[in-house]
């Protein structure tokens, strides 16, 4: 089990070894019930749309947790941040997949069709922005990258709030009426970006000249 020990102001989580890996294959669990269902043909009439938007639900789940970190840490000073960057990558796994079950399973990879589809449909526009951005910070959570970009990494990873935006109007345009799931996603993520806005401006302007 984790061990929880004093640090300043805050408590920090210290896990035992490997338990971030044990988090990682928990958070993949979901993904393989879905895959299991869609082989059993147990995700209805409709089957590729279902495992599509589940499959983005939990990357807008684990978005929720990686942003909540902080927070957690402020206000109630439990630090979690030894959990911070597999979160990211769990964000990351689940976008990957809910974008390739929509280019392989929906789209066919007709690539003519997903040019259009993306073109003329602005949710999936604003998706496809997150998911690039979303793709940059996976492939700079290294312990090398954040070596090699020094301060330049933390004003890299900022773009997290700007993915947390595209998201939350990706998911409630992706609704054809507004529902209790869509909303209250899209609400947390505002209210996540919102909370952390005055700090991010704070540094901003001692940045500036």
């Amino acid at each position: 089990m984790p061990r929880i020990i004093r640090s300043g102001r805050n408590h920090v989580v210290v896990p035992w070894r490997g338990e971030v890996w044990i988090i990682a294959l928990l958070g993949l669990l979901p993904a393989a019930v879905y895959f299991w269902y869609g082989a059993q043909d147990r995700l209805g009439p409709d089957p590729v749309n279902v495992f599509e938007r589940w499959l983005g639900l939990w990357a807008v789940r684990f978005l929720v947790l990686t942003l909540l970190v902080t927070p957690l840490r402020v206000l109630a000073g439990y630090s979690l941040l030894r959990y911070r960057r597999m979160l990211g990558l769990l964000v990351f796994a689940y976008a990957c997949l809910h974008v390739g079950t929509y280019v392989i399973l929906d789209q066919q990879g007709n690539l003519g069709v997903l040019v259009q589809d993306i073109t003329h449909r602005p949710f999936l526009l604003l998706g496809f922005v997150a998911f690039v951005l979303l793709s940059l910070l996976a492939a700079t959570s290294t312990n090398w990258s954040m070596r090699r970009l020094g301060r330049q990494w933390g004003r890299l990873h900022r773009l997290v709030y700007g993915v947390a935006l595209l998201v939350a109007v990706h998911f409630l345009m992706a609704f054809k009426t507004y529902n209790a799931t869509s909303v209250g996603y899209a609400a947390i993520l505002g209210m996540l970006v919102l909370w952390r806005a005055p700090d991010l401006w704070r540094k901003r302007m001692r940045r500036a000249p």
